[in-house]
Protein backbone atom coordinates (compact mmCIF):
# COMPACT_ATOMS: atom_id res chain seq x y z
CA UNK A 1 0.00 0.00 0.00
CA UNK A 2 1.26 3.23 -1.05
CA UNK A 3 1.83 5.68 1.74
CA UNK A 4 -0.14 8.79 2.89
CA UNK A 5 2.10 11.27 1.79
CA UNK A 6 2.31 9.03 -1.89
CA UNK A 7 -0.89 8.73 -2.03
CA UNK A 8 -1.64 12.40 -1.16
CA UNK A 9 0.62 13.71 -3.56
CA UNK A 10 -0.04 11.47 -6.57
CA UNK A 11 -4.28 12.54 -6.08
CA UNK A 12 -3.18 16.05 -6.17
CA UNK A 13 -1.41 15.97 -9.28
CA UNK A 14 -3.64 14.45 -11.00
CA UNK A 15 -2.00 11.13 -11.03
CA UNK A 16 -3.65 8.90 -9.44
CA UNK A 17 -8.04 9.03 -8.90
CA UNK A 18 -9.36 9.01 -5.73
CA UNK A 19 -12.06 7.04 -6.53
CA UNK A 20 -10.15 4.47 -8.16
CA UNK A 21 -7.44 4.52 -4.51
CA UNK A 22 -10.62 4.21 -1.96
CA UNK A 23 -12.20 1.73 -4.30
CA UNK A 24 -8.84 -0.50 -4.09
CA UNK A 25 -8.59 -0.09 -0.38
CA UNK A 26 -12.49 -1.23 -0.02
CA UNK A 27 -11.97 -4.34 -1.57
CA UNK A 28 -8.92 -4.65 0.61
CA UNK A 29 -10.78 -5.00 3.51
CA UNK A 30 -13.15 -6.76 2.48
CA UNK A 31 -10.82 -9.68 1.31
CA UNK A 32 -8.43 -9.61 4.02
CA UNK A 33 -10.58 -7.92 7.01
CA UNK A 34 -12.48 -11.23 8.01
CA UNK A 35 -9.04 -12.89 9.11
CA UNK A 36 -8.08 -9.83 11.07
CA UNK A 37 -11.53 -8.55 12.46
CA UNK A 38 -10.45 -4.66 12.59
CA UNK A 39 -13.33 -3.22 11.18
CA UNK A 40 -16.91 -3.15 13.14
CA UNK A 41 -18.10 -0.76 10.21
CA UNK A 42 -17.60 -0.03 6.56
CA UNK A 43 -18.63 3.19 4.78
CA UNK A 44 -18.67 2.31 1.70
CA UNK A 45 -20.99 4.71 0.06
CA UNK A 46 -19.73 7.68 2.01
CA UNK A 47 -16.64 7.24 1.09
CA UNK A 48 -16.81 6.66 -2.69
CA UNK A 49 -18.78 10.20 -2.76
CA UNK A 50 -15.88 11.96 -0.24
CA UNK A 51 -13.62 10.52 -3.36
CA UNK A 52 -15.46 11.81 -5.85
CA UNK A 53 -15.78 14.88 -4.81
CA UNK A 54 -11.82 15.27 -4.58
CA UNK A 55 -11.16 14.43 -7.62
CA UNK A 56 -13.99 16.64 -8.88
CA UNK A 57 -12.20 19.36 -7.09
CA UNK A 58 -8.68 18.68 -8.74
CA UNK A 59 -10.17 18.29 -11.93
CA UNK A 60 -11.30 22.00 -11.50
CA UNK A 61 -7.87 23.45 -10.79
CA UNK A 62 -9.10 23.73 -6.79
CA UNK A 63 -7.30 22.55 -3.86
CA UNK A 64 -8.37 19.34 -2.48
CA UNK A 65 -6.28 19.55 1.06
CA UNK A 66 -2.86 18.38 2.07
CA UNK A 67 -4.30 14.29 2.17
CA UNK A 68 -6.67 14.08 -0.53
CA UNK A 69 -7.43 10.81 -1.59
CA UNK A 70 -5.78 9.07 1.21
CA UNK A 71 -7.93 6.72 3.18
CA UNK A 72 -8.61 6.44 6.79
CA UNK A 73 -10.40 4.49 9.74
CA UNK A 74 -11.74 5.68 12.94
CA UNK A 75 -11.70 3.62 16.44
CA UNK A 76 -15.37 3.28 16.96
CA UNK A 77 -15.46 5.62 20.04
CA UNK A 78 -15.02 8.26 17.74
CA UNK A 79 -18.65 9.83 16.14
CA UNK A 80 -19.21 9.21 12.25
CA UNK A 81 -22.47 10.68 11.21
CA UNK A 82 -24.66 7.82 10.48
CA UNK A 83 -23.85 4.94 12.10
CA UNK A 84 -24.08 4.68 16.16
CA UNK A 85 -20.71 5.10 18.02
CA UNK A 86 -20.85 1.70 20.13
CA UNK A 87 -16.90 1.96 21.77
CA UNK A 88 -17.24 -1.63 21.53
CA UNK A 89 -20.11 -2.13 23.95
CA UNK A 90 -23.50 -3.74 23.38
CA UNK A 91 -25.22 -1.10 25.60
CA UNK A 92 -24.26 1.62 23.03
CA UNK A 93 -24.82 -0.18 20.15
CA UNK A 94 -28.96 0.65 21.10
CA UNK A 95 -28.04 4.13 20.90
CA UNK A 96 -29.33 6.14 17.85
CA UNK A 97 -26.97 7.01 15.16
CA UNK A 98 -24.42 10.13 15.54
CA UNK A 99 -25.89 13.24 13.91
CA UNK A 100 -22.52 14.73 13.33
CA UNK A 101 -18.76 13.82 12.94
CA UNK A 102 -16.08 14.20 15.70
CA UNK A 103 -14.02 16.98 15.55
CA UNK A 104 -10.64 14.86 13.93
CA UNK A 105 -12.92 12.83 11.60
CA UNK A 106 -14.49 16.29 10.13
CA UNK A 107 -10.96 17.92 10.26
CA UNK A 108 -9.38 14.92 8.06
CA UNK A 109 -12.18 14.97 5.37
CA UNK A 110 -11.95 18.91 5.64
CA UNK A 111 -7.87 17.99 4.36
CA UNK A 112 -9.04 15.69 1.69
CA UNK A 113 -9.02 12.34 3.72
CA UNK A 114 -11.95 9.58 2.98
CA UNK A 115 -12.80 7.96 5.71
CA UNK A 116 -13.75 4.04 5.06
CA UNK A 117 -15.45 2.63 8.10
CA UNK A 118 -14.93 2.54 12.12
CA UNK A 119 -12.22 0.14 14.11
CA UNK A 120 -12.80 -2.52 16.74
CA UNK A 121 -11.38 -1.79 20.47
CA UNK A 122 -12.07 -3.44 23.98
CA UNK A 123 -15.22 -2.60 25.46
CA UNK A 124 -15.48 1.24 26.58
CA UNK A 125 -11.40 1.76 25.68
CA UNK A 126 -10.78 -0.41 29.21
CA UNK A 127 -8.52 -2.97 28.50
CA UNK A 128 -4.85 -4.07 26.40
CA UNK A 129 -5.50 -6.61 24.11
CA UNK A 130 -8.79 -5.75 21.86
CA UNK A 131 -10.11 -9.03 23.30
CA UNK A 132 -13.70 -8.53 22.68
CA UNK A 133 -16.53 -10.83 23.90
CA UNK A 134 -19.10 -8.46 21.54
CA UNK A 135 -17.56 -7.88 18.33
CA UNK A 136 -14.37 -10.49 18.50
CA UNK A 137 -10.72 -10.53 18.93
CA UNK A 138 -8.86 -8.07 16.23
CA UNK A 139 -5.86 -10.97 15.28
CA UNK A 140 -2.20 -9.07 14.67
CA UNK A 141 -1.40 -9.33 11.01
CA UNK A 142 1.83 -10.31 11.61
CA UNK A 143 0.46 -13.65 13.76
CA UNK A 144 -3.49 -14.32 13.35
CA UNK A 145 -3.21 -16.24 16.67
CA UNK A 146 -1.97 -13.31 18.29
CA UNK A 147 -3.45 -10.03 20.19
CA UNK A 148 -2.89 -7.19 18.35
CA UNK A 149 -2.95 -4.90 21.67
CA UNK A 150 -5.87 -2.63 22.85
CA UNK A 151 -7.58 -0.38 23.33
CA UNK A 152 -7.24 0.92 19.70
CA UNK A 153 -6.08 -2.67 18.63
CA UNK A 154 -8.60 -2.34 15.52
CA UNK A 155 -6.79 0.88 14.57
CA UNK A 156 -2.97 -0.51 14.68
CA UNK A 157 -4.02 -3.95 13.32
CA UNK A 158 -5.53 -2.00 10.44
CA UNK A 159 -2.68 0.31 9.31
CA UNK A 160 -0.14 -2.78 10.09
CA UNK A 161 -2.30 -5.12 7.81
CA UNK A 162 -2.60 -2.43 5.14
CA UNK A 163 -6.04 -2.05 4.90
CA UNK A 164 -5.51 1.76 5.12
CA UNK A 165 -2.24 3.76 5.52
CA UNK A 166 -3.73 5.68 8.76
CA UNK A 167 -5.87 5.62 11.43
CA UNK A 168 -7.55 7.10 14.54
CA UNK A 169 -7.59 5.92 17.99
CA UNK A 170 -7.36 7.05 21.92
CA UNK A 171 -5.08 7.01 24.49
CA UNK A 172 -5.85 7.00 28.03
CA UNK A 173 -2.84 4.45 29.90
CA UNK A 174 -1.20 3.07 26.79
CA UNK A 175 -4.29 2.34 24.38
CA UNK A 176 -2.17 4.02 21.27
CA UNK A 177 0.84 2.58 21.98
CA UNK A 178 0.27 -0.73 23.53
CA UNK A 179 -0.87 -1.86 19.86
CA UNK A 180 1.28 0.33 18.22
CA UNK A 181 4.02 -1.60 19.16
CA UNK A 182 2.60 -4.66 19.09
CA UNK A 183 1.85 -4.81 16.19
CA UNK A 184 4.93 -2.81 14.57
CA UNK A 185 3.75 0.58 13.60
CA UNK A 186 3.76 4.06 14.72
CA UNK A 187 1.33 5.67 16.90
CA UNK A 188 1.46 9.43 18.69
CA UNK A 189 -0.16 9.66 21.56
CA UNK A 190 0.21 14.04 21.66
CA UNK A 191 0.06 16.07 25.31
CA UNK A 192 -2.83 15.95 27.05
CA UNK A 193 -5.37 18.88 25.30
CA UNK A 194 -3.32 19.03 21.98
CA UNK A 195 -5.93 17.23 19.93
CA UNK A 196 -9.40 17.86 20.40
CA UNK A 197 -11.90 14.49 22.08
CA UNK A 198 -14.84 16.22 21.27
CA UNK A 199 -17.49 13.84 19.69
CA UNK A 200 -15.42 11.09 21.36
CA UNK A 201 -16.98 8.39 23.64
CA UNK A 202 -14.80 9.12 26.80
CA UNK A 203 -13.18 6.86 29.30
CA UNK A 204 -11.43 8.51 32.27
CA UNK A 205 -11.33 12.57 30.90
CA UNK A 206 -8.71 13.64 33.09
CA UNK A 207 -6.37 11.05 30.98
CA UNK A 208 -8.01 10.32 27.47
CA UNK A 209 -5.48 11.17 24.94
CA UNK A 210 -6.26 10.89 20.81
CA UNK A 211 -3.95 10.66 18.03
CA UNK A 212 -2.98 8.88 14.91
CA UNK A 213 -1.48 5.71 13.29
CA UNK A 214 0.51 5.12 10.45
CA UNK A 215 3.83 3.27 8.84
CA UNK A 216 6.47 6.13 9.19
CA UNK A 217 7.22 9.31 11.00
CA UNK A 218 6.69 11.11 7.84
CA UNK A 219 3.18 9.96 7.43
CA UNK A 220 2.26 10.39 10.95
CA UNK A 221 3.78 14.04 11.14
CA UNK A 222 1.31 15.05 8.20
CA UNK A 223 -1.86 13.60 9.83
CA UNK A 224 -0.62 15.15 13.00
CA UNK A 225 -0.87 18.36 11.37
CA UNK A 226 -3.95 18.66 9.50
CA UNK A 227 -5.63 17.21 13.17
CA UNK A 228 -4.12 20.54 15.14
CA UNK A 229 -6.06 23.13 16.59
CA UNK A 230 -7.91 24.35 19.35
CA UNK A 231 -11.37 23.59 19.77
CA UNK A 232 -14.07 24.97 22.33
CA UNK A 233 -16.08 21.78 22.16
CA UNK A 234 -13.35 20.16 23.95
CA UNK A 235 -12.83 22.10 27.49
CA UNK A 236 -9.06 20.53 27.33
CA UNK A 237 -8.05 21.50 24.26
CA UNK A 238 -6.70 24.65 24.99
CA UNK A 239 -5.62 27.25 22.84
CA UNK A 240 -2.20 25.84 21.89
CA UNK A 241 -0.88 27.61 18.58
CA UNK A 242 -1.13 25.53 15.76
CA UNK A 243 2.89 24.39 14.71
CA UNK A 244 3.30 22.12 11.33
CA UNK A 245 5.79 19.55 11.79
CA UNK A 246 5.70 17.83 8.88
CA UNK A 247 7.85 20.42 7.30
CA UNK A 248 11.15 20.06 10.17
CA UNK A 249 11.75 16.24 10.32
CA UNK A 250 14.86 16.61 8.96
CA UNK A 251 16.68 19.00 11.45
CA UNK A 252 18.46 15.20 12.74
CA UNK A 253 19.46 15.05 16.42
CA UNK A 254 22.39 17.31 16.36
CA UNK A 255 21.92 19.33 19.75
CA UNK A 256 19.01 17.33 21.63
CA UNK A 257 20.15 15.49 24.71
CA UNK A 258 18.63 12.32 24.32
CA UNK A 259 18.46 9.79 27.24
CA UNK A 260 17.46 6.17 27.97
CA UNK A 261 14.62 5.23 31.32
CA UNK A 262 16.62 2.99 33.53
CA UNK A 263 15.47 1.43 36.65
CA UNK A 264 12.00 1.17 36.31
CA UNK A 265 11.76 1.08 32.78
CA UNK A 266 14.62 -1.82 32.65
CA UNK A 267 12.86 -4.68 34.61
CA UNK A 268 9.16 -6.55 34.84
CA UNK A 269 9.61 -7.39 31.35
CA UNK A 270 11.47 -9.94 28.55
CA UNK A 271 15.07 -10.04 28.13
CA UNK A 272 14.32 -9.22 23.75
CA UNK A 273 12.30 -6.13 24.89
CA UNK A 274 15.21 -4.68 26.88
CA UNK A 275 17.87 -5.91 24.60
CA UNK A 276 15.97 -4.51 21.43
CA UNK A 277 15.40 -0.97 23.38
CA UNK A 278 18.97 -0.70 24.33
CA UNK A 279 19.93 -1.77 20.83
CA UNK A 280 17.94 0.85 19.44
CA UNK A 281 19.21 3.58 21.49
CA UNK A 282 22.84 2.57 20.78
CA UNK A 283 22.52 3.15 17.08
CA UNK A 284 21.30 6.43 18.20
CA UNK A 285 24.75 7.30 19.93
CA UNK A 286 22.38 7.39 23.37
CA UNK A 287 24.86 6.64 26.40
CA UNK A 288 22.69 8.54 29.20
CA UNK A 289 20.44 7.08 31.52
CA UNK A 290 18.07 8.43 33.63
CA UNK A 291 15.50 7.47 36.67
CA UNK A 292 11.73 9.01 36.18
CA UNK A 293 10.58 10.15 39.96
CA UNK A 294 7.93 7.25 41.23
CA UNK A 295 7.31 5.89 38.09
CA UNK A 296 5.45 2.78 40.25
CA UNK A 297 3.62 5.33 41.92
CA UNK A 298 2.45 6.83 38.66
CA UNK A 299 1.24 3.55 37.61
CA UNK A 300 -0.82 3.11 40.63
CA UNK A 301 -1.86 6.30 41.00
CA UNK A 302 -3.41 5.89 37.16
CA UNK A 303 -4.86 2.94 37.97
CA UNK A 304 -6.99 4.47 41.08
CA UNK A 305 -8.09 7.20 38.39
CA UNK A 306 -9.15 5.08 35.51
CA UNK A 307 -11.02 3.11 37.44
CA UNK A 308 -12.82 5.98 39.95
CA UNK A 309 -13.47 8.05 36.93
CA UNK A 310 -14.50 4.66 34.38
CA UNK A 311 -17.09 3.52 37.05
CA UNK A 312 -18.72 6.87 37.76
CA UNK A 313 -19.17 6.93 34.05
CA UNK A 314 -20.73 4.31 33.51
CA UNK A 315 -22.10 3.39 37.28
CA UNK A 316 -26.09 3.87 35.76
CA UNK A 317 -25.56 1.01 33.27
CA UNK A 318 -23.74 -1.13 35.87
CA UNK A 319 -26.34 -0.59 38.11
CA UNK A 320 -29.33 -1.87 35.85
CA UNK A 321 -27.55 -3.72 33.45
CA UNK A 322 -24.16 -5.59 34.47
CA UNK A 323 -24.73 -8.62 32.33
CA UNK A 324 -24.67 -6.40 29.19
CA UNK A 325 -21.09 -6.05 30.18
CA UNK A 326 -18.25 -7.12 28.49
CA UNK A 327 -16.78 -9.87 31.00
CA UNK A 328 -13.36 -8.91 30.64
CA UNK A 329 -14.62 -5.24 31.72
CA UNK A 330 -17.01 -5.49 33.90
CA UNK A 331 -14.93 -6.52 36.90
CA UNK A 332 -12.86 -3.69 36.39
CA UNK A 333 -15.74 -0.74 35.91
CA UNK A 334 -17.39 -2.15 39.22
CA UNK A 335 -14.05 -2.24 41.20
CA UNK A 336 -14.00 1.38 39.92
CA UNK A 337 -17.14 1.96 41.74
CA UNK A 338 -15.49 1.02 44.87
CA UNK A 339 -12.26 2.87 45.38
CA UNK A 340 -12.87 5.69 47.78
CA UNK A 341 -13.11 9.33 47.21
CA UNK A 342 -9.76 9.97 49.63
CA UNK A 343 -7.79 7.09 47.15
CA UNK A 344 -9.00 9.67 43.86
CA UNK A 345 -8.18 12.92 45.90
CA UNK A 346 -4.34 11.44 46.73
CA UNK A 347 -3.99 10.00 43.35
CA UNK A 348 -4.65 13.49 41.94
CA UNK A 349 -2.51 15.25 44.23
CA UNK A 350 0.48 12.77 43.56
CA UNK A 351 -0.30 12.81 39.82
CA UNK A 352 0.63 17.02 40.82
CA UNK A 353 3.77 16.38 42.37
CA UNK A 354 4.82 13.99 39.54
CA UNK A 355 4.31 16.37 36.64
CA UNK A 356 6.14 18.64 38.65
CA UNK A 357 9.38 16.47 38.90
CA UNK A 358 8.87 15.90 35.11
CA UNK A 359 9.17 19.07 34.61
CA UNK A 360 12.19 19.64 36.46
CA UNK A 361 13.85 16.54 34.66
CA UNK A 362 13.41 17.78 31.22
CA UNK A 363 15.05 20.33 32.32
CA UNK A 364 18.49 18.16 31.88
CA UNK A 365 17.28 16.25 29.04
CA UNK A 366 14.97 16.96 25.65
CA UNK A 367 13.76 13.31 24.74
CA UNK A 368 13.98 10.21 27.13
CA UNK A 369 13.75 6.66 25.28
CA UNK A 370 11.78 3.70 26.91
CA UNK A 371 10.59 -0.02 26.11
CA UNK A 372 6.85 0.65 24.84
CA UNK A 373 5.96 -3.10 26.07
CA UNK A 374 7.46 -5.60 28.59
CA UNK A 375 6.66 -8.48 25.79
CA UNK A 376 5.69 -8.90 22.19
CA UNK A 377 1.80 -10.02 21.50
CA UNK A 378 0.96 -13.37 23.65
CA UNK A 379 -1.82 -15.50 22.23
CA UNK A 380 -5.03 -14.93 21.75
CA UNK A 381 -6.60 -16.24 25.22
CA UNK A 382 -3.92 -16.18 27.22
CA UNK A 383 -4.60 -15.20 30.63
CA UNK A 384 -1.27 -15.41 32.38
CA UNK A 385 2.08 -14.00 31.34
CA UNK A 386 5.54 -15.21 33.20
CA UNK A 387 7.81 -12.36 34.51
CA UNK A 388 10.76 -12.21 36.76
CA UNK A 389 9.61 -15.72 37.81
CA UNK A 390 6.21 -13.92 38.52
CA UNK A 391 3.02 -14.66 37.24
CA UNK A 392 0.83 -11.62 36.27
CA UNK A 393 -2.12 -11.10 34.01
CA UNK A 394 -0.93 -11.30 30.64
CA UNK A 395 -3.48 -8.12 29.10
CA UNK A 396 -3.09 -5.66 32.44
CA UNK A 397 0.47 -5.79 32.83
CA UNK A 398 1.00 -4.50 29.06
CA UNK A 399 0.34 -0.58 30.06
CA UNK A 400 3.92 -1.22 33.18
CA UNK A 401 5.80 1.24 30.81
CA UNK A 402 2.81 3.64 29.27
CA UNK A 403 1.31 4.25 32.41
CA UNK A 404 3.75 6.88 33.81
CA UNK A 405 3.69 8.83 30.83
CA UNK A 406 0.22 9.17 29.92
CA UNK A 407 -0.16 9.80 33.97
CA UNK A 408 1.72 13.37 33.33
CA UNK A 409 0.13 13.83 29.86
CA UNK A 410 3.33 13.94 28.29
CA UNK A 411 3.50 13.57 24.13
CA UNK A 412 5.14 10.01 23.33
CA UNK A 413 5.54 8.22 20.18
CA UNK A 414 5.87 4.92 20.30
CA UNK A 415 7.74 3.40 16.82
CA UNK A 416 8.96 -0.14 16.24
CA UNK A 417 12.45 -1.10 16.62
CA UNK A 418 14.18 -2.20 12.97
CA UNK A 419 15.28 -6.25 12.69
CA UNK A 420 12.91 -7.20 15.70
CA UNK A 421 12.17 -10.61 14.33
CA UNK A 422 8.56 -12.29 13.52
CA UNK A 423 6.69 -10.53 16.38
CA UNK A 424 7.17 -6.67 16.79
CA UNK A 425 8.48 -4.34 19.47
CA UNK A 426 8.46 -0.80 19.74
CA UNK A 427 10.24 1.95 21.56
CA UNK A 428 8.67 4.90 23.32
CA UNK A 429 9.87 7.88 22.57
CA UNK A 430 9.29 10.77 25.29
CA UNK A 431 9.45 14.81 25.49
CA UNK A 432 8.19 17.68 27.50
CA UNK A 433 4.88 18.77 27.25
CA UNK A 434 3.71 20.44 24.15
CA UNK A 435 6.95 19.56 22.23
CA UNK A 436 5.79 17.03 19.91
CA UNK A 437 8.03 18.26 17.84
CA UNK A 438 11.48 16.85 19.71
CA UNK A 439 9.46 13.52 19.61
CA UNK A 440 9.37 13.15 16.22
CA UNK A 441 12.66 14.89 15.30
CA UNK A 442 14.18 12.54 17.23
CA UNK A 443 12.05 9.46 15.54
CA UNK A 444 12.74 10.85 11.98
CA UNK A 445 16.24 10.37 12.71
CA UNK A 446 16.27 7.01 13.82
CA UNK A 447 13.74 5.83 10.71
CA UNK A 448 16.24 7.47 8.36
CA UNK A 449 19.15 5.78 10.20
CA UNK A 450 17.69 2.10 10.10
CA UNK A 451 16.58 1.71 13.32
CA UNK A 452 13.24 1.68 13.42
CA UNK A 453 10.93 0.63 10.76
CA UNK A 454 7.55 -1.26 10.36
CA UNK A 455 7.60 -4.92 9.56
CA UNK A 456 6.82 -5.65 5.92
CA UNK A 457 2.94 -5.92 5.57
CA UNK A 458 2.05 -9.61 5.21
CA UNK A 459 -0.81 -9.67 3.32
Amino acid sequence: MASVIETSAAVRAGRQIAVEVTRANLDRIHTLDSSINAFTAVTADRALAAAARIDDLVRSGRDPGPLAGVSFAVKNLFDVEGITTIAGSRIDATLPPATRDATLVARLESAGAVLVGALNMDEYAFGFSTQNSHYGPTRNPHDLSRIAGGSSGGSAAAVAAGLVPMSLGSDTNGSIRVPAALCGVFGLKPTYGRLSRAGTRLFAASLDHVGPFARSVGDIAAVYDALQGPDPADPVCVGQPIEPIASRLDQGMDGLRVALAAGYFSSAGHPEVFAATERAASALGVVRRVNLPEPALARAAAMVITASEGGELHLADLKARADSFDPMTRPLFLSGTLVPAAWYVRAQRFRRWYCSELEALFRDVDVILAPATPYPAFPIGQRMMEVDGRQLPAAGHLGVFTQPLSFAGLPVLAAPIAGSGTLPMGIQIVAAPWREDLVLRVAAAAEAAGVLAPPPVRF
